[in-house]
């Protein structure tokens, strides 16, 4: 048989390859949201910042271009691709407990530290120039967080670290300098032999959770080492995140109870100490970041504060990783809102483009005004920490504890309604919104849960009345401004008065409305004010994109585009 074919078939073939060709046409595709300013693009951070670190603004400027480059993206996507594995041996049988990164995980890493993500406000604070810092590096947190959000744990547990460290004058002096140094370095060796450290912590076991008094692992003094209290551990810890870090935090029971202890990786002597590293979790969300399962086989640890005082010593870390939550939680909101933005303005259906159908620009401005909320109480915290009075200080003891509760519970409910504006697209891997989903969870569980942080906001007002007063004060600022936050308020007024412990999430849900729509009275946006008070105090409803009638969406969209510069 003739194995060549017949001219007649060919040109049939090529007809309907030709055909075939022509049908695949990509049109009406949004595109990849890149090569945009994060900072520029956002409004709401924009009029924060002149407000309270206007000095910060050209830098931030800079890191908002970097956020929106395709290759700083990428890392995000190729650091969550590659999870971390983990090494406990060599193949002779000696211990390591090594974790790998990607090379995309530590080139986050180290943009963070050297932007100084972990230490501005120390470092700034120590030169005498500390006006506006903890804004402007919370901003800064905010546009890096929305490229990535698992690596910034190990970021914000050693920001969170120095005011805990400071208790120990001898270990503040030998590790400070290297833990606020704007450097990165990954290498598994001596801390001594290092110029940059990171700090973890650990606190939860198996059997307490967030009830860490009932925490077993003991520690028995074993003299001085380094000029410092040191004892040895012996127990574990379901929950130890970062376990590449340096050195941790960790919680131990001493004969005068629960105590705080700075445990290093490398012990003194030069030798591995025995913190042995057992599995690492296999998490839904924040999965470029390892979290781990250790067991302390009297590992050593230098006592940090007073013995039996462990809970006191850490607790400042703690509202530091609780307000960075906050910040965390804010990125994930602006970062889900923009990509639902960016593809409603670029695809068509019936007749227009999505961002101008009716309902999608409901949805839209909604999503956008969680954002601006969820902004003004983060900055304003912020600007607490800042500024040191007493006033703020008391405002600070209620505030993280609402905040973190607030912002981070919506989020899921956010990222999952941005993930809709998108449809089909939205939900594939190759995009950023499933991970923003996965990860929006995650601040709302760690440092404590929803009933943890409304159950200490109720600890807070009972042991130390003021913080209300402190809260009220605040309020006071815009009262009689507008009827809807006034009721609000006398909502507030009647829950503080008659609340148990059982309705503790209605309170502290009122305190974080009240204060959102304060902030946003006092904004000088009458319009964002108006469209939160009768969003959200007025008519709120279940769903975002039910905002009511006669409310100005067009400034919310506007804001909401990654786009518009020059508002």
């Amino acid at each position: 048989m003739n194995s060549a074919r017949e001219p007649s078939v060919i040109a049939s073939h090529e007809a309907v390859q030709g055909t075939a060709q022509t049908t695949h046409e990509v049109f009406n595709q949004a595109g990849a949201l890149e090569n945009h300013n994060l900072y520029l693009g956002d409004q709401a951070l924009r009029e924060a910042i002149q407000r309270q670190a206007p000095a910060a603004e050209a830098e931030l400027v800079d890191y908002g271009q970097l956020c929106g480059v395709p290759e700083f993206i990428e890392l995000g996507f190729q650091a969550n691709a590659h999870k971390p594995s983990l090494h406990t041996h060599d193949r002779f049988g000696r211990r390591l407990d090594v974790i790998e990164f990607h090379p995309s995980y530590h080139a986050l890493m180290d943009q963070a530290f050297s932007a100084g993500l972990h230490s501005s406000p120390w470092r700034e604070a120590e030169a005498g120039q500390g006006e506006g810092a903890h804004a402007a590096r919370a901003a800064k947190y905010y546009l890096h967080a929305q490229v990535e959000a698992a690596h910034g744990c190990p970021v914000t547990m050693t920001f969170a670290s120095a005011p805990t460290l400071q208790l120990n004058p001898v270990i503040a002096k030998t590790w400070l300098p290297k833990v606020l140094s704007n450097a990165y370095d990954p290498r598994n060796i001596h801390y001594r032999e290092k110029t940059a450290l990171t700090i973890g912590m650990g606190m939860t076991e198996k059997q307490g959770g967030s009830d860490v008094r009932a925490n077993t692992t003991q520690a028995s003094p074993i003299g001085e080492v380094e000029g410092c209290e040191a004892y040895s551990l012996v127990g574990h810890k379901w929950f130890l995140s970062a376990p590449m870090c340096d050195a941790f935090l960790v919680l131990a029971q001493t004969g005068a109870g629960l105590s705080c202890f700075l445990v290093p990786r490398w012990h003194p002597d030069g030798h591995k100490n025995p913190l042995e590293i057992q599995r690492l979790k296999d998490k839904m969300g924040n999965v470029a970041n390892a979290s781990s399962e250790v067991e302390f086989r009297g590992a050593l640890g230098w006592l940090i504060g007073a013995p039996g005082r462990g809970v006191p010593s850490i607790i400042q870390m703690v509202a530091m990783t609780r307000f960075d939550c906050m910040v965390g939680s804010s990125a994930g909101q602006r970062q889900a809102v923009i990509q639902a933005a960016h593809h409603a303005s670029h695809r068509e259906a019936f007749g227009k483009r999505l961002i101008d159908q009716p309902v999608m620009r409901n949805v839209i401005a909604d999503l956008q005004l969680e954002v601006e909320g969820s902004l003004a109480m983060t900055m304003r915290m912020a600007r607490a920490l800042d500024s040191q009075s007493e006033q703020d200080q008391l405002l600070l003891r209620l505030g993280t504890a609402v905040g973190k509760y607030w912002i981070c519970k919506r989020n899921p409910q956010h990222a999952y309604e941005a993930m809709e504006c998108i449809g089909g697209n939205g939900v594939m891997e190759n995009c950023i919104m499933p991970r923003l989903y996965r990860e929006a969870p995650i601040n709302a569980i760690w440092e404590g849960s929803g009933n943890i942080q409304a159950l200490d906001v109720r600890r807070a007002m009972s042991r130390s009345p003021e913080v209300v007063d402190a809260w009220m004060a605040e309020l006071l600022t815009t009262a009689h401004s507008d009827p809807r936050q006034d009721a609000v308020v006398e909502n507030l007024k009647h829950e503080l008065a008659v609340s148990d412990e059982c309705s503790s999430r209605r309170l502290v849900e009122l305190l974080a409305l009240s204060l959102q729509g304060s902030l946003l009275l006092r904004s000088g946006n009458a319009a964002i004010a108006e469209a939160f008070l009768a969003g959200r105090c007025e008519a709120p409803s279940h769903h975002f994109g039910a905002l009511p009638a006669g409310l100005d969406l067009e400034l919310l969209i506007n804001r909401a585009n990654p786009h518009c510069y020059d508002l």
